[in-house]
């Protein structure tokens, strides 16, 4: 099997857990982990630019990466496509980066399936009351909306045991920490580091295929 030195990181959370604002502190204070960009075929909102929000393709080039199995992970959401490209990942991975995923359970399962070491990180709300509160107080959804949200979050919330981590976003600092050691703690896993130091390992005798 071939060790790829960078990991895969899946964050997954119901919406209002505060999925977003924890690894957007994880990318501010490490640069070396690369936010994955999806690609969708809806247009741009305002403000959005191409291949920074998402990659904006058209429906036929999205047909075209599905039929030739070039995305990791996709879904259709209102009518339009959503996926992630699995070449840049693959490039990335191997050439030493590790690569951050925003994607819900069904696409960690499906990434699972290409990346079967890929970690896997779902964060949860201290309470379904807190939830709905942080909801309505970010002041984006209709009541109506938010309550489609708070039902839904259960049924994602059923799925946190496929996840090798929990963290639970009861304080931000203190979950904002658990993310950086969980990040830590994965570049020290002997694949990772097999791979990041395959000649240190070779001259020690170590053999690459020593652990999972």
């Amino acid at each position: 099997m071939l060790l790829r030195a960078g990991n895969v990181f899946m964050v997954v959370a119901p919406s209002g857990a505060g999925k977003s604002s924890l690894v957007n502190a994880l990318l501010a204070a490490d640069p070396s982990i690369h936010l994955s960009v999806s690609c969708t075929t809806r247009a741009p909102r305002p403000g959005e630019s191409d291949g920074r929000e998402y990659h904006f393709v058209s429906e036929a080039q999205f047909e075209a990466w599905r039929s030739a199995d070039r995305l990791l992970e996709w879904a259709e959401v209102h009518g339009n496509f959503y996926g992630t490209p699995s070449d840049w990942i693959m490039r990335q991975t191997q050439a030493g980066q590790d690569v951050l995923l925003e994607i819900d359970w069904q696409g960690a399962r499906q990434v699972r399936s290409r990346f079967p070491e890929a970690i896997g990180i779902f964060i949860l709300p201290p309470s379904i009351e807190t939830l709905e509160a942080r909801l309505h107080k970010r002041g984006q959804d209709e009541p109506a909306v938010i309550s489609r949200r708070l039902l839904a979050a259960g049924g994602e919330i059923a799925h946190s045991p496929e996840f090798e981590y929990v963290i639970i976003n009861q304080e931000f600092s203190a979950a904002s920490a658990d993310l950086t050691t969980i990040v830590a703690a994965a570049r020290l896993r002997f694949r990772s580091q097999a791979a990041r130091h395959a000649e240190l390992f070779s001259q020690l005798g170590i053999p690459h295929t020593a652990a999972n």
